[in-house]
């Protein structure tokens, strides 16, 4: 049997060398670079900003309300019927200005009769001391008779003596009794100084509620509720503000702040902070703040609601984005920051507004890339090219 030997034609090599070099190396290289430039062109253009690092110096607009410097409800310190008032409504006051008078027979006759027990312990004081004299002056007689022997037996000279010393014992009893019925006179007529009503201090009566022939007396008495009169002082006046714990860091006593009120509407009022609580309150979570308010020509009315042009300072600087850089879902708040062409989602929290800029407090470094407007729609680890704004 005769063997063949097969011979590969030309056009058979040429082809498989030409699969062997396009499957090699070369092409691997090619196709990757390929794919890559693919996947740079699919990459969406973003547009970011910086972060910037300032001081936080803005004015936000609080509500206040005037309230006076000082008033008080005035009552009786005792029971009685309003026998006289000097003021209504309205009635300026000075301090010690007396504005009512009150009658109680009651005090009356106890001052009648402590005044009939200092005279009577007075009386018995007298005659004591008169008794005491004349006792005296016996013992003084004997006791010289007694010099010569035989004239003043000893026993009336000692029984004389003795009748002296119990004459002064009563007189210096008697003088204790006679103090202690002066002082009770003494208490009738402070308590009888109760029946008039002076001011406390120079302000206004804002308020009258009796009239002569009412019957009145100390607050929390039985059938007592309201006073007889208030009184205010308007010529000082103190402005409260809760404000808010975002805006209390760097609140400084003496601090001069503006505020305006209804009645006069395009003027602008001046107090000075002078009491801070130094306590937030947890139910509000605002802190209460005073500020002192002179008002000599009475035209703030307290009562009045006001709007405080309050300063809000920080101690150093902070870090601030656009306000549309921050994005809010039910579980965060967040910016989005872009670093090495990738998104990273930065939890954060805000602080005060200034312009269009918002305080950021987070993982956050002065310089860092945030996209200008934040969403939830782009996700972490996203591709992106970054395109810094005019903003930035």
């Amino acid at each position: 049997m005769k063997r063949v030997r097969l011979v590969p034609s030309i056009e058979l090599l040429i082809a498989t060398a030409a699969l062997a070099v396009s499957c090699g190396p070369g092409r691997d290289r090619a196709t990757s670079a390929a794919n890559n430039q693919s996947s740079a062109a699919k990459a969406p253009t973003v547009d970011v900003v910086r972060v910037v690092l300032q001081p936080l110096n803005i004015t936000v607009r609080l509500p206040a309300e005037l309230w006076p410097y000082e008033v008080v409800a005035v009552y009786p310190k005792v029971t009685g019927f309003v026998d006289w008032i000097g003021v209504d409504r309205g009635s300026r006051v000075k301090t010690g200005q007396l504005i009512a008078r009150l009658v109680a027979p009651e005090i009356a006759s106890q001052r009648a009769e402590a005044q009939a027990k200092v005279q009577s312990a007075e009386a018995q004081r007298i005659e004591a001391e008169a008794r005491l004299a004349a006792d005296e002056s016996t013992y003084q007689r004997l006791r010289a008779a007694a010099a010569t022997p035989g004239v003043v037996s000893g026993n009336d000279l000692e029984v004389a003596q003795r009748t002296a010393e119990a004459d002064r014992s009563r007189v210096k009893s008697l003088e204790d009794s006679e103090n202690a019925a002066k002082q009770a006179l003494r208490s009738v007529r402070e308590i009888e100084g109760y029946l008039r009503i002076t001011a406390p201090f120079d302000g206004v009566v804002t308020e009258r509620n009796v009239h002569p022939g009412a019957l009145v007396g100390p607050a929390g008495a039985s059938g007592v509720t309201v006073p007889m009169a208030r009184i205010q002082t308007i010529a000082r006046l103190r402005l409260g503000i809760p404000v808010p714990e975002t805006y209390i860091a760097g609140i400084v006593e003496g601090t001069k702040v503006a505020f305006t009120v209804p009645a006069f509407p395009g003027e602008t009022f001046t107090g000075t902070v002078a009491r801070i609580a130094r306590a937030v309150d947890v139910k509000t979570r605002t802190m209460p703040v005073e500020l002192d308010v002179a008002n000599p020509s009475g035209r703030l009315a307290p009562g009045t609601f006001s709007e405080v042009l309050w300063p809000v300072r920080r101690p150093k600087p902070t870090l601030f984005v656009p306000v549309s850089a921050v994005a809010k879902t039910t579980e965060r708040t967040f910016v989005l920051r872009a670093r090495d062409a990738k998104i990273e989602w930065v939890d954060v929290k805000t602080g005060a507004t200034s312009g269009n800029l918002i305080e950021v407090f987070g993982d956050l470094r002065e310089g860092d890339e945030v996209l200008v407007r934040g969403t939830d729609e782009v996700r972490p680890g996203t591709a992106v090219t970054s395109r810094l704004t005019a903003s930035g």
